[in-house]
């Protein structure tokens, strides 16, 4: 290997960073997941502090301690305004304007900042109307209380001064820094799913090398090495055991509560627990290959995707601020014209008021922080969502078609049934598994692992040639030999007919028959069954508890689909069907209306999985099914099914909730603002209680968002 491909191939197994985040880490803001920058700074769409596109949120809480330090230190120079303000005291404005000035131009400095952003970018946000809010009532008060003489004689109360709102621009800052603090502490809290996955892995390994164990970190194992696991460790990475026997708790990344038997050539997940016995293990996967990792990465991804019904909130957004400055400005127009006496006072009371009521930060949080809790609750219980669009659509999914190996059974078929014809048992036996031997098909493994049984050593084949979903050919000891299903071999032309009543016998039996030809001469049949797994009937009775329409879609033959078919209870089969046709037959269940979510674990999957409406790969499948797919139930549990879709009919539940409380609130709270109470009632909103309710509404929508977290998914 040379210097170059060693680097790339430790560069490919570095683990994922934790903790500090790196130099050159790229950010991005959790709203708006297209702004993408190279190290911390700000969205220039929302304001919002941009985050770390990997690994874990950001750890280092700079922002939270900066604005904590900025509320405290306003709240101590705004409580004496307020005082002042409330008791009606005679102090003179240029008191007030001394204990405003700071918190109106330090503490608020961020905000400013922000809304110039804002502007010089073109996408208005609340900080926009923070921005303008603030600096209208401070600049207004500042000429007030420094060159009264500015003013007519009609703008002047009984003491002949020029009423200011040092108290009310001070106040705004403080609640809104106030409401600043318990958002980002809220939402630190939607990151905690991911951080504790990145808590799960062990920090060494006990690496067995030729002088004796050696502790080593976990960057430094390598795939192939051979790693021991002490009773009540952790497994360091993905493996496969070689030595040993004990039982793991995976439930911290299956959701799976009972420990699990594993033995020689059992597969283990890295970050799992073992049990009381001594482990000795393969690495199989390091660094960002291994489970956890694409977990990890895939919690994240789908954190930072947008549901489909985000662009409502963003369209509403879009139109919103502009609105809200014209209406503040219709405000101060109106009240300048028609208000009492000052008019000017109250004309800038309630425009203020409208401006800061009416920030749509509650909106914008709405959808993306219920996705955030929903994506990270998922991945507590095995279930992974690639994005958030496939959480909004699992909860719409009328049907569920379902493959069969590997999907409804165990994914390890078993050859049950050897019948030969002029040739022995063991040689027929030989010959299968010396041709299948080059095959990756699951059946091809049960025939090799059949010959391993009875001591069948395979013979070396020549001009081997697969033909996908029908079998395979070559030639062993100068014999042609063809191992495959029926249509195979009677595409050459070569009679089945002498093993017909027996294939189709072994198929009512729920066994797949393969046919074996010699030299163009039918010699025998192999009968291979796949065990049920014992969750898939509970799984199929609740999930149609549910309504849903549940097709069998497979490349068996119809009478082996059925056979399976009736002993789970599923009445539509589609059998016989080549792995390029399966996205077909999605297709057409599509095309009449259903809403299909296509179930699978293979690479002939894949093609199906991605046309479906939400592909659902098993995580004990294949990576290029998983990677095809929207939802990973990472088990391999059909109940994983039901758990994502109530997941996802609760987190729709829960986005709908914050859309309609953020919208009401804007449209009760703008016209109360604005005025519209005071001809019926006499009663005008202070621009200082605005601010509050403005920093209420969305730690209520964060609040809301993180019930999701204390949800309970029964399968």
């Amino acid at each position: 290997m040379s210097c170059c491909q060693q680097y790339m191939h430790d560069a490919k197994r570095k683990p994922i960073p934790q903790g500090d985040q790196l130099e050159g880490t790229i950010y991005t803001c959790p709203m708006h997941p297209e702004v993408e920058q190279i190290g911390p700074g700000l969205c220039p769409k929302c304001g919002m502090a941009l985050e770390p596109k990997e690994g874990i949120a950001q750890e280092d809480d700079r922002e939270l301690k900066e604005m904590s330090r900025r509320f405290w230190f306003s709240t101590l120079l705004t409580l004496p305004l307020l005082v002042i303000a409330m008791a009606h005291l005679h102090v003179s404005p240029l008191i007030q304007l001394l204990l405003a000035t700071p918190v109106c131009v330090w503490s608020a400095w961020p905000f400013y900042q922000r809304a110039i952003a804002s502007l010089r970018n073109r996408h208005l946000n609340m900080f926009t109307l923070i921005g303008l809010g603030v600096s209208v009532a401070y600049l207004y008060s500042f000429v007030a209380a420094v060159f009264p003489l500015l003013f007519p004689a009609s703008f002047q109360n009984e003491r002949g001064e020029v009423d200011v709102y040092f108290e009310a621009a001070a106040g705004i800052v403080t609640l809104i820094l106030l409401g600043q603090v318990l958002e980002l502490k809220a939402r630190s809290q939607t990151s905690t799913a991911i951080k504790a996955l990145f808590g799960l892995s062990p920090k060494i390994a006990h690496i067995l090398r030729t002088q004796g164990e050696e502790d080593i970190l976990l960057a430094e194992v390598h795939v192939g090495d051979r790693l021991r696991v002490k009773p009540g460790e952790k497994i360091p990475v993905d493996g496969i055991v070689i030595e040993g026997k004990s039982s793991v708790d995976e439930s911290m990344l299956t959701g799976e509560a009972l420990p699990v038997e594993k033995k020689q050539g059992d597969r283990v997940i890295g970050a799992t627990l073992n049990g009381t016995g001594m482990l000795i293990l393969e690495a199989t996967k390091v660094g960002s290959e291994t489970l956890l990792a694409q977990i990890i990465h895939m919690v994240a991804e789908a954190q930072r995707s947008r549901a489909p019904i985000q662009k409502l909130a963003d369209t509403v957004s879009s139109y919103f601020v502009p609105s809200v400055i014209a209406i503040s400005l219709l405000t101060f127009l109106v009240w300048t014209l028609v208000g009492p006496t000052p008019s000017i006072s109250y004309a800038l009371i309630n425009a203020v008021a409208v401006l800061i009521i009416a920030c749509p930060c509650a909106l914008g949080l709405a959808t993306p922080l219920s996705i955030m809790v929903a994506t990270g609750k998922g991945a507590s219980f095995g279930v992974l969502f690639r994005n958030a669009e496939a959480i909004e659509t699992l909860q719409k999914v009328d049907t569920l078609v379902l493959d069969k190996t590997g999907t409804l059974t165990l994914g390890k078929p078993k050859v049950v049934s050897i019948f030969s014809r002029d040739i022995s048992e063991n040689e027929l036996l030989q010959l299968v598994a010396s041709l299948e031997v080059a095959s990756e098909h699951p059946l091809a493994t049960a025939l090799a692992e059949a010959a391993k049984e009875r001591g069948i050593n395979p013979e070396k084949a020549a001009g081997f040639e697969g033909v996908t979903g029908r079998g395979v050919k070559g030639v062993i000891n100068g014999k042609n030999v063809l191992v495959g299903n029926q249509n195979f071999l009677d595409d050459a032309r070569i009679d089945t007919t002498f093993f017909r009543l027996k294939g189709d016998e072994l198929r009512r039996r729920g066994e797949t028959v393969i046919f074996v030809a010699i030299n163009e001469k039918l010699s025998g049949i192999v009968g291979i069954t796949d065990p049920i797994k014992e969750t898939t009937p509970e799984a199929l009775r609740e999930l149609r508890k549910e309504k849903m329409k549940i097709v069998m879609l497979t490349g068996d033959n119809e009478m082996t689909a059925r056979a399976v078919a009736e002993k789970i209870g599923i009445d539509e089969v589609i059998a016989g069907v080549l792995p390029a046709q399966k996205a077909m037959k999605i297709r057409e269940l599509q095309s009449k209306g259903y809403k299909v979510a296509m179930v699978g674990d293979g690479i002939n999957d894949a093609p199906a999985l991605a046309q479906a409406d939400v592909g659902i790969a098993m995580g004990t499948g294949t990576d290029i099914a998983m990677e095809s797919a929207h939802v990973t139930l990472v088990k391999g549990d059909l109940r994983g099914i039901l758990r994502a879709r109530r997941l996802s009919m609760v987190t729709m539940r829960n986005i709908k909730q914050n859309l309609f409380f953020a919208f009401l609130y804007n449209t009760l709270g703008v016209p109360i603002a604005a005025g519209a109470l005071y001809p019926f009632f006499g009663l005008l909103l202070s621009p200082m209680i605005a601010a509050a309710a403005m920093s209420l509404s969305s730690v209520s929508v964060i609040v809301n968002a993180l019930r999701l977290k204390r949800l309970r998914v029964s399968s």
